[in-house]
């Protein structure tokens, strides 16, 4: 039987945000990096932690940690 190797779209939608929060530990920065709003960055992120089911940041005011 032939396997299928392609990813369904949509089923990456947020990861390469959530990469480059992480790679930054800050919303802004990858906001700044992708040419986006760091609100758009935030409710990216939220829509991939509501996806999974989980919390992917511990996020405050000043900093972006890891869960």
């Amino acid at each position: 039987m032939k396997q299928n190797f392609t990813v369904r779209q949509g089923a990456l939608d947020g990861v390469e945000v959530f990469l480059r929060v992480a790679q930054h530990r800050s919303f802004r920065k990858a906001a700044a990096e992708l040419g986006v709003t760091p609100s758009a960055i935030s409710q990216t992120v939220r829509v991939l932690e509501a996806r999974i089911g989980a919390a992917l940041f511990i996020r405050n005011s000043r900093s972006v940690g890891f869960r």
